[in-house]
């Protein structure tokens, strides 16, 4: 059903092509007519390309299920966590700008 699909669309495709030739070379043809000339066949060919396409990409896949399935890679070990160090103690500076903090803070909530 593929292969005869293809077929009817080259030949629809060239069909078409003959067409916009006829229409280039007559007295009101353009260049775009020369254009459509060649697109058409690549138009006729796109339905044999996938064909090609899907029957190769279903033979990697076979290829691929075939094959034994690859080793499975080593865990990766991880270390475990150590225990945080204790808190050293506030520096007075880092314990005044804090509180300024604090009092920005309660002046922009009471606003």
């Amino acid at each position: 059903m593929i292969v005869a699909t293809s077929v009817v669309s080259l030949a629809l495709c060239c069909g078409l092509a003959w067409w916009q030739w006829d229409r280039f070379t007559s007295a009101t043809g353009t260049f775009q007519n020369l254009g459509y000339v060649l697109q058409w066949p690549l138009f006729g060919l796109f339905p044999a390309f996938m064909f090609w396409r899907i029957k190769k990409l279903r033979e990697r896949e076979e290829e691929a299920a075939a094959e034994p399935p690859a080793p499975a890679p080593a865990p990766v070990r991880v270390p475990a966590p150590r225990p945080a160090a204790a808190p050293a103690e506030e520096d007075d500076e880092l314990a005044a700008y804090n509180r300024y903090l604090r009092e920005l803070n309660a002046r922009d909530q009471q606003s």
